[in-house]
């Protein structure tokens, strides 16, 4: 089956039908703003019929009930369900007239139903308006008339797909049918005829894929919290089972069931072992109806034995006519088509002949539900063809299957209510409660509770009522009796209840269904799919067994613990496939299982884990064989559950792993719990190096110091990437005079706290305290990382702090270890890692080998925070790791990869060395393995190509004294830039700091405050010395596409490069850079065109969007770049670039383009279209740095200040108009 086709063509199809059923519409004189006027006798100066005019006000009125939109996409749906049922019933040849309506029989787009026109027999069919059209050759009239006249017919026999249509359904039928293109021509030729062959995978991803723009359309209004309506629910919510898992749910309880109580039969309904391992093996005979996914019953202890035989007694004295089975969340009916083959199976094994189980089943076994209209049609048509596969006559026998869309009492017709309850006392009370249960019962679908009532004598009135011809009788059938049938279908109980069930979190319900959801089912509340496990529970039998996919944070997470304590008390777990991600796509992972009403104590269920490594995507079909090699099996008795912290369903877990959790945990060595939430991080977090390095405070350990300093800025743990140790120190947060404003702001936005902020501010006596933090929200696994006083946490990172210090290596190590990952996936498998998991994970303190275990910890975090300060967004980082006294960069680089390999090695073995530690301490040889993969190894190795660009990175911090090659660390990140470097220290030399103070000001003499003479001296350990490279002078360096400035960033690089490795290995080392950034040309092109396309993209990159230095940049044509450094902006900054760069280059571009235009004019051919395209290229240039000056000059003017702790986002917005653009 070609799902990519179907998909493409369904979704096509739903676009195309909405846009013609639009026209027709507008074709009659309503559109979405205007929706017409009732009882017109013509539109546009076009006479309508009196049928017509009919259809034309029925739609009207529809569109002032639901709307214009919703109604257009009923009509769209309407006639797309009903293509593609009689696309399936002419392939299959189950036509009542075998004619074909879509094709011949070659499967050509010829109609039979045309040519065959004068020689049909359909009900309601008017020959004599056949032979005058057929006559007219009007065959585009005709064909639209035997379509409907076709569905019409179809009626009789198939009521819940073909209603009449002679309403404005009728009306709004799309023109031009077979013309090339038509949603009909389309399904006829994209889709291969054998897909149709088979009804339950083309149905199923017909209506998913219909549906899925639409879902999408959904969910992205959700995100901008738009909540999900009644209308829009099943869209949201359905996903299509693949078929293998409704084997294995349908056959495991309604197969199940009657095997429990009937086991004479399994030789007739199993497989033998021979057979079951061709299947497995992929040998399959289309022929074959055993059920291949029946799980057998693990061996159970003799009290088990003997409870199970009590239940089975009440099986056995079951027949089939008797068993009833229900799908409550039907979709297009897959479930209802495989219990219906189930159930002819156990008729045919109690002695049925094929035809009389057919009836049977459709009349007392089967029920669905859904809360879509158009998904109870297909499931309903599913069902009748199914019953048609079995029994060719079953059309002709008048049984409609139990198959009903969930109605809705809102808008009855009161004068039918009474017209049916007939001053009749019970059937007054029955309907008054049916109608007050059922209001809006598509906001709730099937979690509905309905009370059950006498259903005879309702139906009985129906019966009689249809006898009569009263004014009402219409209305009454019409509207009653669906609010009955699925009243009914909700309250009655049932032997087995098996379902996909709608995905929607409560983020996503409105507050109608909420409040329901919240009131009925308070622990199961947080999505729709586990209110159903709740509710389906409760519409079982005592003895009766539901099946169900869903996805699996019911089994982990804490917010459902309530709902597995109850479970665990009150029903029993069967048997369980867990698949993982990837049945549904990349998804959040999926379970399927089986639930038993009654509880059995001790009862041992199968469990098969179909899945590797959490959180592992593998196709549907990986899994399946996984599950029939009969890989990942457990034997699992739910009591032991209760064991593990919030009941989790561990079924794989071993004894020894239990026992754990009954030592000590987390908690019992120290308080773990969230930070800060600042209410406006945009305000009050900055990365750290956009703020002024003087104005933050390190290594703080108390209030009173924080305030003492008058400092702003505080070290903040705000969680990260997956990195252990040590690291992820990226953020500050204004803690200016202990957070006043953060807490005046709180008190703002929050003034129902008053003083007592520790809602958002919380655990706010564990600041500046060492400690260790995590992630609280992670895609990968959870890691560790120690950090020493000085730090607030935030909300997202969690904060660790230890009642005894001294525990403070081993607890990092422990958690930092195979085990903590291993009890992570068990009782939390969700990408939140909040401090209340954390607290649960045991911890077994071994006084022997603790000395071993701190020292390893201990090594681990000098390591990490080694790699972490290698890199300059660290702040403690001292200086490039390739500046090294060698004379070359490749033998600085071999010297720094063998560094990293050996640091990476190191921490690899020491973590594996842990982790072997650890699984021997909790017994756990037999679950883990000490292996550590590489890529969880959260130190970085060399890589030439990031490497040189950081090393760039580093030089051109450099240039602009952010660094120096003279001074470890930053040598200035903010303040008063002529207390780190001097102008004078060339003509004073060994005197300098006699002469010069230390803010940089000549103590003496003429040039005291003179800014002529270049920066060429920096202050190390107090002192003024010559600087080994001077940096920039006026903090503006160009980028160009040619050395027109004395401070031309390539000039000045290389110049680096020298001052670095020294001048006689130059050019060599200016190729080894040029090599590794991977440009083409000679070295210094190369570095040039990096300059001028790349670098400002990789710094924007390492700095997290928050670039430092600032690109000035004219456009596309490098007319004029040039850098700033954030830090050393002042008002006269734009100013200088404009005069003393930008008009001097506007100056170059004048002169160069005369020289071209003489040189031109005397030049030959071939020269000349050489010269001419140097010209345009300098013309365009010159063009754009005009419109550029026009720009910058404006905000020259302005003479702009910036403050560094307003951050780059807001100062770099200011200057947007002259800046390149952040990527």
């Amino acid at each position: 089956m070609d799902k990519n086709a179907i998909k493409k063509y369904a979704v096509w199809a739903r676009r195309e039908l909405i846009s013609r059923v639009s026209q027709k519409a507008a074709f009659y004189g309503i559109t979405d703003t205007d929706h017409g006027t009732v009882g017109a006798e013509s539109v546009d100066e076009r006479v309508l019929t009196a049928a017509e005019k009919k259809q034309r006000d029925a739609l009207i009125h529809q569109i002032q009930k639901d709307g214009y939109e919703q109604t257009i996409e009923e009509v769209a749906y309407t006639w797309f369900n009903r293509f593609s049922a009689l696309r399936y019933m002419e392939v299959n040849g189950y036509l009542p007239t075998h004619v074909r309506v879509f094709t011949d029989d070659a499967g050509a787009l010829k109609p039979q139903i045309l040519t065959e026109a004068i020689n049909l027999e359909l009900d309601g069919l008017d020959m004599q308006k056949v032979y005058d059209l057929k006559n007219s050759n009007q065959d585009e009239a005709l064909y639209r008339y035997l379509l409907i006249t076709q569905c019409n017919a179809l009626n009789a026999i198939l009521p819940g797909m073909f209603q009449k249509i002679e309403d404005y359904t009728e009306l709004l039928l799309p023109d031009n049918l077979l013309r090339e293109g038509s949603v009909i021509e389309q399904m006829v030729t994209t889709i291969p005829e054998e897909d149709w062959t088979d009804q339950v995978q083309i149905i199923g991803w017909m209506y998913q894929y219909y549906n899925a723009e639409k879902k999408d359309d959904v969910f992205a209004a959700l995100k901008k919290n738009v909540k999900i309506t009644k209308e829009n629910i099943p869209a949201a919510t359905q996903l299509f089972t693949p078929d293998w898992i409704v084997r294995y749910m349908v056959e495991n309880s309604l197969g199940r069931l009657w095997l429990e109580g009937h086991p004479d039969v399994k030789n007739q309904l199993l497989p033998t072992e021979e057979e079951q391992s061709a299947y497995a093996a992929g040998n399959r005979d289309p022929e074959d109806t055993k059920w291949h996914y029946y799980l057998e019953e693990a061996e159970q202890e003799p009290e088990v034995r003997a409870q199970l035989a009590e239940i089975r007694k009440e099986y056995a004295a079951l027949t089939p006519d008797q068993l009833k089975v229900i799908d409550p969340c039907m979709g297009s009916g897959h479930i209802l088509v495989y219990m219906f083959d189930v159930l002819v199976k156990i008729y045919e094994s109690y002695g049925y002949t094929t035809r009389d189980a057919v009836s049977s089943i459709v009349e007392n076994n089967l029920y669905g539900l859904d809360i879509d209209d158009r998904a109870a049609q297909l499931a309903y048509f599913a069902v009748m063809m199914k019953a048609r596969q079995y029994d060719r006559r079953f059309f002709s026998r008048g049984i409609q299957p139990h198959v009903y869309a969930i109605a809705e009492s809102n808008h009855l017709d009161k004068f039918a209510v009474e017209y049916f309850c007939n001053g009749d006392e019970k059937l007054t009370a029955a309907m008054d409660t049916i109608i007050t249960e059922l209001h809006d019962a598509k906001e709730y679908g099937s979690i509905l509770n309905v009370t059950p009532q006498d259903w005879s004598v309702l139906y009985a009135r129906f019966a009689e009522i249809k006898e009569d011809i009263h004014i009402s009788r219409e209305a009454a059938l019409r509207e009653l009796l669906p609010l009955v049938q699925a009243a009914e279908a909700l309250a009655q109980k049932y032997d087995v209840v098996v379902t996909n069930p709608p995905y929607m979190g409560s983020a996503g319900m409105n507050d109608t269904l909420i409040s329901y959801v919240k009131q009925f089912y308070p622990d199961a509340k947080s999505d729709m799919s586990t209110v159903m496990m709740e509710k389906t529970i409760g519409m079982l039998t005592n003895y009766g067994y539901m099946s169900m996919i869903n996805i699996p944070v019911w089994m982990f997470i804490t917010s459902y613990e309530k709902l597995r304590i109850k479970i665990i008390s009150y029903n029993t777990i069967i048997n369980m496939i867990h698949p993982g991600r990837g049945i549904f796509g990349s998804d959040f992972g999926t379970t399927a299982f089986v639930i038993g009403h009654e509880k059995i104590s001790n009862y041992a269920g199968n469990y098969h884990k179909l899945f590797k490594k959490q959180g592992d995507v593998e196709s549907t079909e990986t899994r399946e064989q996984y599950f029939l090699n009969g890989i990942g099996k457990y034997i699992s008795e739910q009591e032991r559950y209760m064991k593990i912290p919030s009941a989790t369903i561990a079924y794989w877990v071993s004894e020894n792993f239990i026992k754990a959790f009954g030592h000590k945990n987390v908690a019992d060595f120290g308080f773990a719990g969230i930070g800060m939430r600042t209410g406006d991080n945009n305000r009050f977090l900055r990365l750290w190096y956009e703020v002024a390095n003087s104005n933050t405070l390190f290594g703080c350990t108390s209030v009173e110091e924080q305030i003492e300093s008058m400092k702003k800025w505080i070290p903040y743990n705000k969680g990260g990437e997956f990195r252990r140790w040590y690291g992820n120190n990226d953020y500050v947060v204004n803690w200016y005079n202990n957070g006043y404003e953060i807490k005046e702001n709180t008190r703002r936005v929050y003034p129902q706290l008053g003083d007592d902020l520790g809602w958002k501010i919380s655990n706010e006596q564990y600041y500046f305290k060492k400690g260790i933090t995590w992630s609280g929200v992670t895609i990968s696994k959870c890691s560790f990382r120690v950090y020493e006083e000085g730090y607030i946490f935030d909300s997202g990172a969690n904060g660790y702090f230890l009642y005894d210090d001294n525990n403070r290596y081993y607890l990092a190590a422990c958690l930092n270890n195979a085990i903590t990952l291993y009890v992570m996936e068990i009782i939390n498998p969700t990408v939140n890692n909040g401090s209340g998991t954390i607290r649960k994970i045991p911890i077994i303190i071994d006084k022997r080998l603790k000395p071993d275990i701190d020292k390893l910890a201990k090594e681990n975090i000098y390591i990490s925070k080694h790699d972490w300060d290698s890199f300059e967004t660290s702040w403690d980082f001292q200086h490039h790791p390739l500046i090294r006294k060698v004379p070359t960069i490749a033998e600085a680089f071999d010297q720094w990869q063998a560094e990293c390999e050996e640091r990476f090695n190191q921490l690899k073995a020491n973590e594996e060395e842990l982790n072997r530690i650890f699984i021997d301490i909790y017994g756990l040889q037999d679950e883990l393995t000490p292996e550590v993969e590489d890529k969880d190894v959260t130190v970085r190795k060399a890589d030439l190509g990031r490497d040189i660009r950081s090393f760039i990175s580093y030089a051109v911090g450099c240039m602009f004294g952010r660094y120096s090659l003279d001074v470890e660390g930053l040598a200035y990140a903010g303040g008063n830039y002529d207390s780190k470097y001097c102008r004078w220290i060339r003509q004073f030399g060994d005197k300098a700091t006699e002469e010069i103070d230390e803010n940089g000001n000549l103590i003496h003499g003429g040039w005291a405050g003179c800014t002529l003479w270049k920066y060429d001296g920096v202050r190390k350990d107090g002192k003024w010395i010559p600087a080994s490279f001077a940096p920039d002078t006026d903090n503006i360096i160009p980028i160009c596409d040619d050395e027109y400035f004395d401070d031309d960033i390539v000039g000045r690089f290389v110049e680096f490069v020298k001052t670095v490795y020294g001048e006689d290995t130059l050019n060599e080392n200016l190729k080894f850079i040029a090599d590794a950034l991977g440009g083409k040309g000679a070295p210094k092109e190369v570095i040039r065109n990096y300059f001028l396309n790349d670098f400002y993209a990789d710094h924007c990159k390492i700095y997290q969007k928050r670039p430092i230095y600032w690109l000035f940049d004219s456009g596309k044509k490098n007319g004029f770049k040039a850098l700033i450094y954030m830090h050393r902006y002042r008002e006269d900054t734009i100013a200088r670039i404009r005069t003393d760069y930008v008009h001097e280059q506007q100056g170059r571009y004048r002169t160069a383009i005369a020289d071209l235009e003489s040189r031109i004019a005397n030049a030959d051919t071939g020269s000349r279209v050489k010269l001419t395209k140097q010209l345009t290229k300098l013309q365009n240039q010159a063009e754009e740095l005009r419109v550029y000056e026009e720009k910058i000059h404006h905000l020259a003017d302005q003479m702009i200040r910036i403050d560094l702790d307003d951050g780059v986002k807001h100062n770099y917005e200011i200057f947007k108009d002259v800046l390149a653009k952040i990527k």
